[in-house]
């Protein structure tokens, strides 16, 4: 039995976090268990449609992030952006438990590693975003996300002066009938996957 076949036993926050640990789990296992190049291939297809619905022109400074654990690759779509005279930031978490930071990111730039030994650019440059690209382990209809479970993206846009546009970015193979979504759980404006709904 899959960890998504069985809800949580209530919508009590630590039924829906143990059962939150479970599909994460295996939404992350089952989406690095796929061929990299078939993995690749989806998250081109995913990419692309994002690039041609054209929302992004929209939004002069966009913020992304550093692919780990099979995540979409954006950085083809990051390179478009800036193409395009626009500007990209990667989050930087700054203190733990608290709104991440987002700070100006060009190729070639130095970079130092940040927490969870990610990349951060190594000079602090604070941005206001217009539009944030969120990755996806899991999402459902309502636009909820699943994500790793520490909340950065939740606190942050919880945080923000002025919210940004959010689009989550991931596999279709994430899709859940719900994350059971709770106070603190923020929707995405749009869910961008590789397949249509």
């Amino acid at each position: 039995m899959d960890a998504f076949a069985t809800p949580p036993a209530s919508l009590n926050w630590n039924d829906v976090k143990a059962w939150r640990v479970r599909a994460r789990k295996t939404l992350i296992a089952g989406r690095l268990s796929l061929d990299r190049s078939l993995r690749l291939r989806r998250g081109a297809d995913a990419t692309q449609r994002l690039l041609r619905n054209g929302a992004l022109k929209s939004y002069p400074i966009l913020g992304v992030y550093w692919p780990v654990r099979g995540e979409i690759d954006v950085q083809e779509l990051s390179l478009d952006h800036l193409g395009r005279g626009g500007r990209v930031a990667l989050p930087v978490v700054v203190a733990k438990s608290a709104p991440v930071e987002f700070w100006n990111w060009r190729p070639g730039m130095p970079m130092n590693r940040g927490v969870w030994n990610i990349p951060v650019p190594a000079t602090r440059e604070v941005v206001e975003l217009d539009a944030l690209i969120v990755p996806l382990v899991g999402f459902d209809s309502k636009r909820y996300r699943l994500g790793y479970g520490g909340g950065y993206y939740d606190r942050t846009l919880a945080h923000a002066r002025r919210r940004p546009f959010c689009i989550g970015l991931g596999y279709q193979m994430g899709r859940l009938d719900s994350i059971f979504p709770q106070p603190h759980d923020i929707p995405m404006d749009v869910i961008v996957t590789d397949a249509d709904p």
